[in-house]
């Protein structure tokens, strides 16, 4: 006999089996043989025939012939039994061990747990905006005291190896540099002198009425050196850089390459958020600094050919407009956005589950709370310095 046979053999000695009979007016369903996970599908068309046949006389479930039973197998027979009674059947086991019945109450209880799952009550208007406030505040602080773990490894130092010694790999971050800052260079160039250009020439078209026309020159100094300048180039990073720091880290995570670096005793901070993070101080800065010209550069051009104002003229006036504390009022507040870039991108990115769908909305998320979070603290700063008189 060949291999084949022999198996197909065993496979049909080792089959659930359903015997029909009448028995004193009631019927009888005697099941017998092997009722597990790897054998009730053979039976499974039978029983739901079973299920949906006129039932008028007494049903008797003989299950005293069942050799072998798995939760495979109590669960099917509870859908038979669930089924008849729902259509008002008398339904009797008979024959039943302790196995079976023990089975058959831990399949019953599974299902009325998970109706009661799957039929929540609604809450009402009330409780769920509550709920929702609430879980928006363990968020917050989730995200506050993740923020803190990595700012605080941050500040300790590279942290390469678990608590054993740093070690700052400079060409890390000069290629994180290179990718965030250099790379960024021309849409920042452009962005900036798009909007210098625009702010002068409405700035302009407002004073013209006046005859203040030279004034669009301290109009577009303070405005680009004290708030738009810094800020249009962390918004511009944040949307850049940060969803790529959240979509790598969340890739290495969906990857379970952040674990592998645990195995092998490097920390991930260490590895992956440090040298990003030291990149985005060094780099927003200095990304300030060329957005700041190069709106300048734009507010000079329309000035010129709108207003009729020389770049003699514009920079002379630009620099009695402006002092020393214009300038650094904006450059100061560059390397704390960067940390709030990098850090929300990081926390965000460590947070990333094992699906697609998990990566692209922490992606979002990362974006939306980068930006949200800059505007804030550009908005605090000037309150502060507006305080202090700087």
């Amino acid at each position: 006999m060949s291999i084949n046979a022999v198996q197909n053999a065993n496979i049909a000695e080792e089959r659930p089996f359903i015997a029909e009979a009448e028995h004193d007016g009631a019927r009888v369903y005697a099941l017998s043989g092997i009722w597990t996970t790897r054998t009730v599908a053979q039976v499974d068309a039978e029983m739901r025939e079973i299920e949906t046949r006129g039932v008028r006389e007494p049903l008797i479930l003989d299950v005293a012939g069942i050799e072998k039973i798995d939760t495979a197998g109590a669960w099917l027979l509870e859908r038979l039994i669930t089924a008849l009674q729902a259509r008002n059947a008398e339904v009797r086991l008979e024959g039943e061990g302790e196995e079976i019945n023990i089975l058959l109450g831990a399949v019953r209880e599974a299902s009325r747990r998970g109706e009661e799952v799957s039929r929540p009550k609604p809450p009402g208007f009330v409780i769920a905006a509550l709920e929702g406030v609430g879980r928006t505040v363990y968020t917050i602080r989730d995200d506050f005291l993740a923020s803190m773990n990595i700012l605080g490894s941050t500040i300790r130092g590279a942290q390469m190896k678990l608590g054993r010694g740093h070690a700052v790999n400079l060409a890390a971050i000069f290629h994180q540099i290179d990718r965030m800052g250099v790379g960024a260079v021309p849409v920042v160039v452009l962005m900036s002198a798009i909007v210098g250009g625009i702010v002068a020439q409405q700035g302009a078209y407002q004073l013209r009425y006046f005859g203040a026309d030279i004034f669009v020159v301290d109009l577009v100094g303070i405005l680009i050196l004290r708030e738009l300048g810094v800020l249009m180039t962390a918004i511009m990073l944040a949307g850049r850089s940060g969803s790529a720091i959240t979509a790598e880290i969340g890739s290495m995570k969906m990857r379970e390459e952040v674990d592998a670096l645990k195995v092998i005793g490097l920390n991930p901070v260490g590895v992956l958020v440090f040298p990003r993070l030291v990149a985005l101080v060094i780099a927003l800065p200095c990304l300030t600094i060329i957005a700041n010209f190069a709106a300048l550069g734009g507010a000079i051009v329309i000035s010129w050919f709108y207003s009729n104002i020389t770049p003699a003229a514009f920079l002379d006036r630009l620099r009695v407009g402006i002092s020393l504390s214009t300038i650094f009022s904006g450059l100061i507040k560059a390397p704390f956005m960067a940390m709030v870039i990098g850090i929300l991108a990081s926390v965000e990115g460590l947070k990333v589950g094992g699906s697609a769908e998990s990566l692209g909305r922490h992606v979002t998320a990362s974006v939306v709370k980068a930006i949200f979070v800059v505007i804030i603290m550009d908005g605090a700063f000037a309150i502060f310095f507006a305080s202090i008189d700087f």
